[in-house]
């Protein structure tokens, strides 16, 4: 039976893990998110380098997508994907985009909003180097995004690639790469009791400075 109206307003938490203050933050936004990232992690949640990533089509419908962040350092937010799927498509037709990280065991949500990039050739064939066998014979044998008549022309391109290379030397495919979201703006965004949240929303306003404001929840 589906969810009525009721059930879905009764659907809330009062969240009161913790607060965020500014003198907490650290100046870097990249440093601060690694900090959150790492608690995830060490808090043992599934997957928290899942993100959902925000694109615009070139009729400026919006699209979501989640997709995993792969390198994180001072240059931005970098993820892998085929360079010839939609999520490509919208980039290359505009490439400024939105991410967001949420890990609810936190209480905490981060938001970004930048410019898309493509990450270097070099980049892009040494996280491919890194992948499992099954996951770089996928990214051979996955046109993304197109239609499937079937499951099983999906796997019988898997077993083409797998025969074409019977090793573990697997090439990326030109087709497959990364892309790098460069941050202008960072929100941390912590639960509190009320609805009264924490929110801080960090903005660029020098290759190497950023201006912190505090945000009414």
């Amino acid at each position: 039976m589906p969810l009525t109206a009721e059930q879905l307003a009764a659907l809330r938490k009062d969240y009161s893990e913790r607060g965020l203050r500014r003198a907490e933050l650290n100046a870097d936004p990249i440093v601060q998110f690694q900090a959150w990232l790492h608690e995830a992690h060490e808090t043992q949640l599934l997957e928290p380098n899942a993100m959902i990533l925000a694109t615009v089509d070139h009729a400026g419908h919006p699209w979501t997508r989640t997709v995993l962040l792969k390198i994180c350092d001072f240059r931005g937010f970098s993820f892998f994907t085929n360079y010839t799927g939609a999520k490509a498509k919208h980039l290359d037709h505009e490439p400024r985009a939105a991410l967001t990280f949420w890990w609810g065991a936190l209480e905490r949500q981060v938001n970004i909003t930048g410019r898309v990039e493509k990450v270097s050739a070099a980049e892009s064939d040494t996280y491919f180097a890194s992948r499992p066998v099954g996951s770089r014979i996928g990214a051979w044998a996955s046109q993304q995004s197109s239609v499937l008549a079937n499951r099983e022309e999906l796997e019988a391109r898997f077993a083409e690639v797998r025969a074409k290379y019977p090793t573990d030397e697997i090439p990326r495919p030109e087709s497959w790469g990364g892309y790098r979201l460069v941050p202008s703006t960072v929100e941390f965004w912590q639960g509190r009791r009320s609805r009264l949240h924490d929110r801080f929303r960090y903005t660029r306003e020098l290759p190497d400075r950023w201006r912190i404001d505090r945000l009414s929840p």
